[in-house]
Formats: structure tokens, sequence, C-alpha cells
């Protein structure tokens, strides 16, 4: 069980005696042990010997090698870019007061506060480009067309298309 280091005195530095290192590799595990395969979308396949994710499916998820991420599980933290935390946060799918602490952990390894950064604003829809709408209109065939993306979520289709639906 994670638990987190509160001072005892008010007013008491939050990081005296603690081992910054244990706390991230105690917060890591167990939030990786949380997530079971199923709710991540990974399919189960086999016996697991620990409960939760495995270290790899946390590095695919997170999209960075298993290499890297043993080593921040590790509490090697120092360094450690935003973007790096924030895929680390989005695959072991912590919350906004969890992705906090992750990101004060981090700032604590650096002995800064670059990392701290205000939340994420929700992504503006993305404009189709004339050219592909131009494109898709272009399509002579008698089947409908469309193109969509999930990365900036947009969708476009020919004009048989729309009144297909």
């Amino acid at each position: 069980m994670y638990r987190q280091y509160i001072p005892d005195e008010p007013g008491a530095p939050y990081r005296r005696g603690v081992n910054n290192r244990a706390e991230v590799h105690e917060f890591l595990t167990t939030r990786r042990a949380k997530i079971t395969p199923e709710r991540a979308g990974i399919p189960v396949a086999g016996q697991r010997r620990v409960p939760g994710l495995r270290r790899s499916e946390v590095a695919a998820l997170a999209g960075m090698s298993v290499e890297y991420y043993a080593k921040l599980e590790r509490g090697s933290l120092a360094g450690v870019s935003a973007g790096v935390l924030e895929a680390i946060a989005r695959a072991l799918q912590l919350d906004d007061a969890e992705r906090a602490h992750l990101m004060h952990l981090a700032q604590e390894a650096n002995g800064s506060g670059a990392l701290l950064r205000p939340s994420r604003r929700p992504r503006q829809a993305a404009a189709v480009r004339p050219s592909l709408q131009w494109s898709l209109d272009a399509i002579t065939a008698p089947a409908p067309a469309s193109s969509t993306s999930t990365i900036t979520s947009w969708a476009t289709s020919t004009s048989r298309t729309r009144r297909w639906t």
C-alpha cells in the first residue's frame, strides 16, 4: 500500500527525511498494479505473476522503451520531461491528484519547479484541409468514401456519403 509522506509538524518541509527514489518506486508500482489489462484495452494472454499491467505494457502504452520505463520506476526521475510524465500518467490512467503528485515527485528529483505547468487544455477540433475535401468530392466511384483521424478528431466525406447517412 502506498503512503504519501505528510510532515509531523505544521510548517515542516514536505520532503524532510524521505527517500524520493523509494517513494517514486512505490507510487508507480502501486498504480501499475491497479490497472487491469482489460481496463487498459490489452488482450489477456496466459497467467500473470503480478496483478495489473506488466512494465512492458505500460511502456508500450506510454510510447517509450521498457528499459527507460524500468529506470523511471526504480526512482530515477531526474531529468525526465513533462511529456514523458504525461504519457506515463495517461498509460496508468492517473486522476488529477495522482498526476499532480507524480509531477511533484519529479520536481523534487530535479530540484526545480520547471516541470510544473498548468493542467492540460482541451484540444480544439482540427479543420479539414480544402485539398482533402476537394479530393474526396472528386471521387466519382459509385461507393461512398470518407476520411477520419482519431489523433486530431476530424472527419470528412464525399457528397455521396453525406447522402447515404
